[in-house]
């Protein structure tokens, strides 16, 4: 897909994991753009644990993990820059963004250090997720030894969120959690306190 993209002389933006920080060179020769998310891990791939329900599970921890702790807010604004960029008619610079928990942190604007502190966490201890699920898939043979792998990156997992969530309440009991949704026109707005609307 990298390949054809780089034939192709349209702007792309290749959106990945961990494994993708080791292709970063490549890409910049390809002339891409790149984010790339190092606390998205992978479920255990292995088919005792793509049962729906877990994975259903897995995913909502995962995903809470990357809403709480600002990694996902630094997508968005990262991709609306490229398309302001576009609208506005300029020269359209292609991000080469690595998501560090101290990157997503600072996205989420927390105003507790404590909250901040939590949601570093959180990014570091899924990121821990995808180092155990990798060993436990690819590196580890016998059921009876990848199991208890797989199935302890799935309690990080889940502890992550958890870790999250109470960065998100710290920052909800001082009325200070960020929100940025598009306005009307498509700009992001922003906003901190509930009672009240985004600028």
């Amino acid at each position: 897909a990298r390949e054809l993209l780089s034939e192709k002389d349209v702007p792309a933006i290749i959106i990945g994991d961990a494994p993708g920080k080791g292709k970063k060179d490549e890409m910049d020769e390809q002339g891409l753009g790149y984010i790339i998310v190092m606390s998205d891990p992978m479920i255990g791939a292995k088919r005792e644990w793509l049962d729906p329900t877990e994975m259903a599970i897995f995913n909502a921890d995962i995903l809470k993990v990357l809403a709480e702790t600002g990694a996902l807010r630094l997508v968005q604004q990262t991709i609306d820059g490229v398309i302001a960029q576009a609208e506005a008619g300029e020269e359209i610079e292609l991000p080469k963004l690595i998501i560090t928990a101290e990157k997503a942190a600072e996205a989420g604007r927390f105003a507790n250090p404590y909250a901040k502190a939590k949601a570093i966490a959180a990014y570091e201890m899924a990121g821990a997720v995808a180092n155990l699920d990798m060993k436990g898939c690819f590196m580890t043979k016998g059921f009876e030894n990848f199991i208890p792998l797989v199935a302890a990156a799935h309690e990080i997992a889940s502890c992550a969120a958890k870790l999250a969530q109470e960065a998100r309440e710290i920052e909800k009991s001082n009325d200070t959690v960020l929100r940025t949704p598009h306005m009307k026109e498509g700009n992001p707005g922003c906003k901190t306190e509930l009672i009240s609307k985004p600028e």
